[in-house]
């Protein structure tokens, strides 16, 4: 049970390490607003990916055989991230000096709620969750009710506990830039979201 604990915590925190939109959603909250922020964002996206591992376990992952439910999925998540994203930019050409207004400061029950959605957007998610346990039960490290719930909870756990990492170091960066380091982190991280919104719709609609 240790073993497939210790898989768990690193898969979570593995795949939340990689560069994609949460990441730059949080990064980017957390530079303009506070770390609290950033561990709301973290805490939404690591709900996500231990409610996608579950209906992984689950064989979940058969129903986005579907093709009308996988594209619509697809296209409901190019949505949001490309909203998310063009909100982000536009951020970026309003010229100001820390005059952000209080109703831009998401709250941490806001910041959740985002993440949550923004993080879900993505469905093939639980396609991967559901091979990364085929692999886990293959090499016997999830063969049990109680293996498999121990892999689980270290997946929440170490995705989470990326998120706090990356919220402490930017809560770090913040005081050392000023108003044009925000609008370039603004930029980049809308032109990131932008990107991986146009990325999940193209490969949606070619799969279609």
């Amino acid at each position: 049970m240790t073993v497939a604990l210790w898989t768990g915590l690193g898969l979570g925190f593995l795949v939340a390490a990689q560069v994609g939109p949460i990441w730059l959603l949080c990064a980017r909250s957390v530079l303009r607003g506070q770390l609290v922020t950033g561990l709301a964002i973290g805490a939404g996206a690591a709900l996500v990916d231990l409610a996608y591992a579950c209906l992984g376990v689950a064989g979940a992952a058969q129903l986005l055989r579907v093709m009308a439910l996988r594209l619509a999925l697809g296209l409901v998540g190019t949505a949001v991230l490309l909203g998310l994203g063009a909100r982000t930019l536009w951020s970026a050409f309003r010229v100001r000096a820390g005059g952000e207004t209080q109703a831009e400061l998401a709250s941490p029950l806001r910041a959740l709620r985002v993440s949550l959605a923004a993080t879900a957007s993505n469905p093939l998610t639980i396609a991967s969750w559901g091979a990364v346990f085929a692999a886990a039960s293959a090499a016997s490290v999830a063969t049990s009710t109680a293996t498999t719930s121990a892999m689980l909870a270290g997946i929440g756990v170490g995705s989470f506990a990326w998120f706090s990492i990356l919220s402490l170091g930017m809560t770090a960066l913040r005081q050392r830039i000023g108003d044009r380091g925000l609008r370039a982190a603004d930029t980049l991280a809308g032109l990131g979201l932008l990107g991986f919104g146009g990325l999940l719709g193209w490969r949606t609609l070619r799969t279609a």
